[in-house]
């Protein structure tokens, strides 16, 4: 079990159940998004409870999912593809310690040119 929760607290969660690893995502989406590259971990939406969420607000960011983010503080938290069940959740979210490693980058070849990936994990240009 883990807990998590954005920035000022609107927002706060608990995972039970299997997280899978994380995945670094270098995508235009994700980087727009937090400012940078995405890390994040993923579960099964019905392994997440919400102690609070008054905060959370989803975006469509395409057909196929959407991005939640706490609208006090902008806290970048969630990305959910629609309709499958899953979704993947930002490490930096999680209280530590998470126990987490990253093993893969994806969509490598939209990363920003200002910063180089030399962590000797696995880089994908595209998704898993």
């Amino acid at each position: 079990m883990l807990n998590g929760s954005c920035l000022c607290g609107a927002v706060a969660f608990t995972v039970e159940g299997p997280l899978r690893d994380v995945t670094s995502c270098h995508c235009s989406q994700c980087r727009k998004m937090t400012g940078h590259y995405w890390a994040a971990t993923g579960t099964a939406i019905a392994a997440v409870t919400f102690s609070r969420q008054e905060g959370l607000k989803w975006y469509r960011s395409s057909d196929a999912a959407e991005r939640g983010f706490c609208g006090q503080c902008g806290g970048t938290l969630f990305w959910k593809p629609v309709a499958q069940g899953r979704m993947a959740i930002s490490m930096g979210s999680f209280d530590q310690p998470t126990g987490l490693t990253t093993t893969h980058h994806i969509f490598v070849a939209d990363k920003g040119d200002y910063y180089d990936i030399t962590d000797g994990v696995p880089q994908l240009d595209g998704d898993l």
